[in-house]
């Protein structure tokens, strides 16, 4: 009962006026840039940081999940149309949905990309509801060598599935963690590589770290590779799948729904592995496996539910426990943090009306992006024709605004250029930076956990050992990274990433 009664709570939160428009222009917007290629969720949230500074924490944290789990559908129309995925994870579904395209059934193929994203949204959404209070019970019998524990194994499962090298994934992380550091220390008061920058004595600012790691370098890399873009077709007809197409989709969008949810929970990026392995399950399960990559239904219906559910079970991991399982969830814990919110399994407690109130709103956000995404597909097709360097210099202005008047400092300027530059050289150096913004975001609250640990244990470190929760998560995280250097399980990541070394 307490189930149905947290979740009216939460239906009445994110049902209010406000609350709703927020999660429409939410959607909305994720949708436009998931429909844009080469801006991304993850820049587009860190861009919009600022903002939610000004906003009601409830509306501004349901704007921004919405920005999420939207861009996973925007990402589909471009790889369906123009063979040019908005989001990573949508990069297989190209792989089938523009061969349907080609064939003329581009209508259909975008019906059953946003149907099996409905479907797998709902069945997740209900999912996290259910997995939030155990969890956040377990999570309130967590110390602080429990939690300790916990962030390395996040850290560490963010490398096993980061893209590109592992030792790469792991300096990203090691360097994250330094720049966490930079400010005063917790317990004596010391600045830490502030370089003598008084501005600095509270850290660097997670805003502008994230905006010009994410943000700038993504506009950086997207004006030196910028493409003609070439839309398939100036009008989409046909939207209804026919009674064959539901027939041959019912089957995946429900395996891609379970893998995209168990995936989506994985710290370092579940909703695109999941896409990959709902495609890879799909094609050996199939009888016409030769079908695939000339038009298969599958290929589109499963990877779209696949990822769509990751995203939304991504949440369970921020919610209940405070840990972030992508950079999209590590810039959720920025915002929480700027609205003064803690994250973590207190939250459910102290504040129910937001817990419940997003969740809620994931509903009624895959509700909106269904009820309003086919009508304007027209739309979405005209704005593919919109040149990138036409929009780059308005991104610009409105990360610079945004990113000053969270503090008024012209050093979080300095900081957003110093790390814009920085992040496209790790981008060209195949450095993927999603580990660096992981390891920055858990960094100080890694360092406290350990120190209070170690300070609650009189300074013996067999604290991290002896308690059973804790050595059991240790353990988990040395297994990770034992069985990802493993030569054969290497070669599996490689063949997924795609590695170019």
């Amino acid at each position: 009962m307490d189930l149905f009664s947290n979740l009216a709570l939460g239906f009445s939160t994110a049902g209010s006026p406000e609350n709703l428009l927020f999660c429409l222009i939410g959607v909305l917007l994720g949708t436009l840039i998931g429909v844009l290629p080469g801006i991304g969720a993850t820049a587009t949230i860190a861009m919009l940081l600022p903002i939610t500074f000004q906003l009601e924490p409830v509306s501004s944290l349901i704007m921004l999940a919405g920005i999420y789990y939207g861009a996973q559908y925007g990402g589909s129309t471009t790889a369906i149309l123009i063979n040019m995925p908005g989001e990573s994870s949508s990069a297989v579904t190209a792989i089938d949905g523009y061969q349907m395209a080609r064939k003329g059934r581009a209508g259909a193929a975008l019906s059953i990309a946003a149907l099996g994203s409905f479907f797998a949204g709902t069945v997740s959404t209900f999912l996290v509801a259910i997995f939030a209070i155990p969890l956040t019970g377990i999570a309130l019998q967590f110390g602080a060598a429990e939690y300790f524990s916990l962030m390395v194994v996040g850290l560490v499962s963010s490398i096993a599935l980061a893209h590109g090298s592992i030792v790469k994934a792991l300096a990203m992380v090691a360097l994250g963690l330094l720049l966490g550091l930079v400010g005063t220390d917790i317990y004596t008061g010391t600045p830490r590589f502030t370089l003598g920058i008084r501005e600095y004595a509270d850290g660097l600012n997670f805003v502008a770290v994230a905006v010009g790691v994410f943000g700038v370098a993504e506009i950086l890399r997207n004006l030196e590779g910028e493409k003609t873009r070439t839309v398939l077709m100036a009008k989409v007809s046909g939207l209804l799948p026919t009674r064959d197409d539901f027939r041959q989709m019912f089957a995946p969008v429900l395996r891609g729904t379970l893998i995209g949810s168990a995936l989506g929970i994985l710290p370092g990026g579940g909703a695109i592995l999941a896409a990959f392995a709902s495609y890879t399950v799909e094609k050996r399960l199939s009888a016409t496996p030769e079908e695939f990559g000339r038009g298969a239904i599958a290929g589109v219906a499963g990877p779209e539910s696949a990822n769509n559910a990751g995203a939304q079970t991504s949440f369970i991991p921020l919610l209940t426990l405070g840990i972030p399982a992508n950079p999209v969830m590590a810039l959720m814990v920025g915002a929480m943090i700027i609205q003064g919110i803690v994250p973590g399994p207190n939250v459910a407690i102290e504040q129910p009306a937001l817990f419940w109130g997003i969740i809620a709103s994931m509903w009624i956000g895959n509700l909106m992006l269904v009820v309003l995404n086919l009508p304007l597909i027209g739309l979405w097709v005209k704005l593919l024709t919109i040149p990138y360097y036409v929009l780059f210099p308005i991104i610009m202005a409105f990360c610079s605004i945004g990113v000053y008047s969270v503090n008024s400092n012209v050093y979080d300027l300095y900081a957003v250029a110093f790390f814009g530059i920085a992040g496209y050289l790790l981008v060209k150096l195949r450095c993927e930076p999603a580990p660096l913004l992981l390891g920055f975001v858990l960094g100080p609250l890694l360092e406290e956990n350990l120190r209070r640990a170690m300070i609650l244990s009189r300074g013996d470190p067999m604290t991290f050992v002896t308690r059973p929760i804790s050595a059991f998560l240790l353990l988990m995280a040395l297994a990770v990274l034992v069985v990802v250097f493993l030569p054969a399980v290497k070669a599996k990541r490689e063949a997924v990433f795609q590695e170019e070394d």
